[in-house]
């Protein structure tokens, strides 16, 4: 008997905070629209920018606009970065631009330090970039010594 006392007090409890909860919501004032000199088309109002706008990160894929300023370059990328097409790229590792502006090394390879090298089987760059093997060593299948 007390059970279905204290639910039914949690009941009323609930219904009486939803009610004078819900009699604090004002509905939402019409927007007024202010007419156009002519009487004919509403006049849109110039809405704020918001805050959070001005905190959004720089897009990592923008471009620098070094205009074939290498300084601008270098002192944002490093000693390899380069200006090219108008866009600061780091010439020992970018597959796109590797060792010069424009010069892609095809499907298979990568660039590491400004050369394409097939990682599969180069022994100075096995499996990765600076990846050496051993000395007498293979490196087959991106692995040293594979046997």
């Amino acid at each position: 008997m007390k059970v279905i006392n204290i639910l039914f007090i949690i009941a009323i409890t609930m219904v009486l905070t939803l009610t004078l909860t819900m009699k604090n919501i004002e509905e939402p004032a019409s927007k007024s629209s202010i007419l156009h000199p002519d009487g004919e088309k509403p006049v849109a109002l110039k809405r704020q920018v918001s805050r959070f706008l001005a905190e959004k990160e720089r897009n990592p894929r923008a471009a620098d606009h070094c205009m074939k300023d290498n300084e601008i370059c270098q002192i944002m990328g490093g000693k390899s970065s380069k200006c090219c097409n108008n866009k600061c790229m780091d010439l020992d590792n970018d597959k796109n631009n590797c060792g010069a502006c424009k010069k892609k090394c095809r499907y298979t390879e990568a660039c590491c330090r400004g050369e394409c090298v097939d990682l599969s089987y180069d022994k100075r760059h096995c499996g990765q970039c600076n990846n050496k093997c051993m000395n007498g060593g293979y490196c087959i299948y991106a692995m040293c010594d594979y046997a």
